[in-house]
């Protein structure tokens, strides 16, 4: 289903008209080439070498050509045509292996004699023989980027002179690409993606940009040892998938994870892409909404978010209609080997509600410097200890883009409510974030448990503060918020306030904690104005109308209430009333 879908994503791209959006054709990639060796007909070296490199931040990142598809090579010794790194187009050793450079070098060379015609006979082909029948490293080792060259051993093109393109950019080379490929016959089978008849593909191209995979790649379909095989047959034979097929999915994954697209986050661990079966502006959008906006572009995410409403409320691209389906993956790496974390699939529509369902929830209110959107990033950093990324709970961030996508069905991850408690509890502090992760994580519990018992439904959380919720949890975190501020108000400067001290214990046993806050209170209340006194009793007396006897204890979920109950009171507490609603002395 994965594999299939990626096919078919890849021949969209393929057939692109726009050749700035189209995927290489078969036996062609996208390769960045920092280093060019230009040469003229005769063979002979026009120094000095060329340097195609640009700044992207703090790297230097070289051109991309559209080259001959790579080799796949782990230890053994397989050339490029026509471009691969200094040990194999130059013959020079910079590690230390002179028998293995040796060899490569001629495998390399036996690589260009092995072009048929008429690719042999180019001018470039012509001149690449001949440079490689003389090459003279050294003239190289007077060139400024010599050093560079034997300490990292970059990939190399070749350019012939007045041509713009390198000699492998030749269309007649890349027809014969594919055709010498392999060496080694290759058997025929039934493809596992496409359904018909196919040369197989043995080994697989690797999967590059998976965040803490191996940096040559890694893979999601391989059998490289014998355990994995089965019936005798060796490698890709043991799941049949053809040539076409194997450079189609893998085209297209690479390019989805590339460094500079669109459609693509990382989530935790899990690089996750999305894309859609026909064109549409939902493939960036999930990106966008679930990641982190860049600095020169922070209000990325809530435009995403805008877009996302919009689009639900007018069905551009989101009609029910529609049945046009969009898809993600998830991936983390392990080992040599890729492993799909997460995949989900559903029509455009389906997605757009689940989303806005999760953005709605999360909607909360906040300061004015707080942020409308918020990213899966900043959600996790919330929970995490000293709010650092390295202590993010593991596969955490990929549950979470799982329930989303799967809908209502799926619970938030437990460990989510828990971690949020947990650092609210630690910290003695309710920050937006947090407050955003609990009432997101409760009103699906509640929608879940109102949908298995509908004869005793529980009231949802609003964004803001209800006055009207039953829940004795949640009005005891209003009524800690009230004996905090009226502290406060009694003795400006403080630098701890009840908070700092009770707060752990006041959400977790309250029975403990509350009457002596509410002993202490009455001496708070005693240095205010009449006025501002008569409010904050009327307040506290509403508030505990509905609370009943203190409870001995608070298991996790009601901690969470009581969370959100302390956290909307105090945003209440510094939100602008409307001028007719406000009495002399009452909070702002």
């Amino acid at each position: 289903m994965i594999l299939q879908a990626l096919n078919d994503y890849y021949r969209r791209k393929a057939a692109d008209p726009d050749p700035a959006r189209r995927l290489p054709a078969f036996g062609l990639e996208e390769k960045e080439i920092p280093f060019v060796i230009q040469i003229d007909a005769a063979g002979r070296w026009l120094p000095p070498i060329q340097d195609k490199r640009r700044k992207e931040g703090k790297k230097l990142l070289g051109q991309r050509y559209l080259v001959p598809a790579a080799v796949k090579r782990a230890s053994g010794v397989a050339a490029n045509l026509l471009w691969d790194t200094a040990e194999y187009v130059l013959g020079v050793d910079t590690r230390g292996k002179p028998e293995r450079v040796a060899e490569q070098h001629a495998a390399f060379r036996a690589r260009i004699d092995a072009l048929p015609e008429p690719a042999a006979s180019l001018p470039g082909v012509a001149a690449a023989r001949k440079f490689l029948d003389a090459i003279d490293l050294a003239a190289f080792a007077a060139d400024p980027l010599w050093p560079e060259i034997l300490e990292s051993n970059p990939v190399l093109g070749l350019q012939l002179q007045g041509e713009i393109e390198l000699v492998c950019q030749h269309p007649a080379i890349a027809m014969a690409a594919s055709a010498v490929a392999d060496y080694e016959e290759t058997e025929t089978g039934f493809c596992l993606v496409d359904g018909v008849s196919a040369p197989v593909e043995r080994t697989h191209t690797a999967i590059k940009g998976v965040w803490g995979a191996q940096s040559s790649g890694a893979n999601i379909v391989s059998f490289n040892l014998d355990a994995f095989n089965s019936y005798g047959k060796r490698q890709g034979a043991n799941a049949p998938v053809g040539k076409p097929a194997a450079f189609a999915y893998t085209t297209a994954l690479n390019h989805l994870l590339s460094r500079d697209s669109r459609q693509r986050v990382q989530v935790g661990d899990a690089s996750t892409v999305f894309w859609a079966e026909q064109p549409s502006d939902f493939e960036t959008l999930p990106a966008d909404l679930f990641g982190e906006p860049p600095k020169d572009d922070l209000g990325r995410g809530t435009r995403a978010l805008d877009t996302l409403y919009r689009a639900i409320a007018t069905g551009h691209f989101v009609s029910d209609d529609d049945g046009t389906r969009c898809h993600v993956l998830g991936l983390a790496p392990n080992a040599a080997r890729i492993s799909v974390r997460f995949w989900q699939t559903g029509t455009a529509a389906e997605l757009g509600r689940r989303l806005r369902r999760h953005f709605n929830d999360l909607e909360m209110a906040r300061g004015t410097n707080d942020p409308r959107h918020l990213s899966l990033f900043r959600l996790l950093t919330a929970i995490a200890v000293q709010g650092k990324a390295d202590n993010i709970p593991p596969n955490l961030g990929g549950e979470i883009v799982r329930a989303v996508l799967a809908g209502e069905d799926v619970p938030y991850p437990s460990v989510l409510l828990a971690a949020a408690v947990g650092r609210c509890r630690a910290e003695q502090r309710v920050t937006y974030a947090r407050a955003a992760v609990l009432k997101a994580c409760l009103n699906r519990e509640i929608r879940r448990a109102n949908c298995a018992f509908p004869s005793t439904p529980e009231k949802e959380f609003s964004p803001m503060l209800d006055t009207d919720n039953p829940s004795a949890a949640y009005r005891l975190g209003r009524l800690f918020a009230v004996l905090e501020k009226i502290q406060e108000e009694a003795s400006p400067g403080l630098n701890a306030t009840i908070r700092d001290r009770y707060y752990g214990a006041a959400s977790s046993t309250p029975v403990a904690v509350f009457t002596t806050l509410l002993r202490l209170k009455n001496h708070h209340l005693g240095k205010l104005s009449p006025g501002r006194r008569v409010n904050l009793e009327r307040l506290i007396g509403e508030i505990m109308g509905g609370i009943g006897d203190f409870p001995r204890q608070l298991p996790l979920p009601e901690q969470g209430r009581f969370a959100l109950g302390y956290y909307h009171q105090r945003q209440d507490f510094y939100t602008r009333k409307p001028e007719s609603n406000t009495s002399e002395g009452e909070p702002q």
